[in-house]
């Protein structure tokens, strides 16, 4: 027999929820859940919370054909186009973040994958900013190997991002220029590198309930601790850019669910956040304990005043986790 007291007590004495349980989880009433996995939350990550920010390194002229992005050269936006940026833009800009309080900065680059060269040169900014900021470097540059991967990490990076994006599934329905393989090898070869991994993916792609839990599922298979939960955009020029919108109601749900999959993870709203009327906050009770701040790759964000503002708030403490 399955009910919600059942479930977060198995949640909470160590144990794993089935699909089954998961998918009986999602059609509990909304407040409860949300109860629930806040309580997990607590039990599990205490009062931490990991906030982040990111930089678009280069931007645009994207080979794939993701349609989600508006920085694919498949869609038709006005996305901005530049190479990668120097590394005193991205020393300065880190510099300004971590000057605001934030602890965890990402270095973002569009493509497949960043060339030999290019990694290259991010590594020289990545030891600019270990030296002279201090603030932990995430990277997200595509499908790298292992070997580059482990030159990133003698230069100072901590974690790498690699969102799977959907399900196995659905994943086709979402991209043909790369595969989901592709995705589980590059996370795979970060991992024995030695570096941990920020993997997650988008809502409101045209996913079922159940392509939501089965990345969910993918991620604790994968031993992912930083979980980054984003909301479609639907950006004009894209090919879902009549996608609808989920609600606050539908975000809650999700990352709560999430919640009862990955106890111990960081729960990260990202994309999207500012499409909510709260700007995440009922999220932030409801399971979720991470937060990108600031401006998103093409898109206005919230600004890292008003989320240090809210974490004051709802009793968080600013820190790195999972690192």
């Amino acid at each position: 027999m399955m009910s919600l007291k059942i479930l977060t007590d198995k949640v909470l004495n160590g144990e794993q929820v089935s699909k089954a349980e998961a998918m009986f989880l999602y059609e509990q009433p909304l407040s409860e859940l949300c109860e629930s996995a806040d309580e997990i939350r607590r039990h599990f990550c205490s009062n931490g919370f990991d906030i982040c920010t990111i930089i678009n390194a280069k931007s645009g002229s994207c080979s794939e054909n993701c349609k989600f992005c508006a920085q694919s050269s498949h869609s038709h936006t006005c996305a901005a186009q530049y190479p990668l940026l120097s590394k005193q833009e991205i020393l300065a800009q880190a510099k300004t973040d971590h000057d605001q309080g934030v602890l965890r900065f990402s270095i973002v680059t569009s493509g497949k994958r960043l060339s030999d060269a290019e990694v290259d040169k991010m590594c020289e900014a990545v030891r600019e900013i270990r030296d002279k900021v201090g603030i932990s470097v995430c990277i997200s540059f595509g499908l790298l190997n292992e070997k580059q991967y482990r030159r990133l990490k003698a230069a100072g990076v901590t974690r790498v991002h690699n969102n799977l994006e959907t399900s196995r599934r659905n994943f086709p329905n979402i991209c043909t220029t790369h595969t989901f393989d592709d995705k589980l090898c590059a996370i795979r070869a970060a991992q024995a590198a030695g570096l941990s991994v920020c993997s997650g993916g988008i809502m409101g792609l045209g996913e079922t309930v159940e392509d939501r839990i089965d990345m969910a599922l993918t991620l604790r298979e994968l031993g992912i601790k930083s979980v980054p939960v984003n909301m479609l955009n639907p950006i004009p020029g894209t090919p879902f850019e009549s996608n609808e919108k989920l609600t606050d109601e539908d975000m809650r749900r999700i990352v709560a669910v999430y919640r009862f999959i990955l106890p111990s993870a960081s729960i990260r709203l990202a994309g999207g956040r500012g499409l909510l009327p709260d700007k995440g906050k009922g999220c932030f009770t409801s399971g979720a304990n991470a937060a990108i701040s600031g401006d998103m790759l093409t898109t206005a964000g919230i600004t890292t005043k008003t989320d240090m503002e809210l974490l004051s708030e709802l009793g968080y403490e600013a820190r790195l986790y999972n690192e």
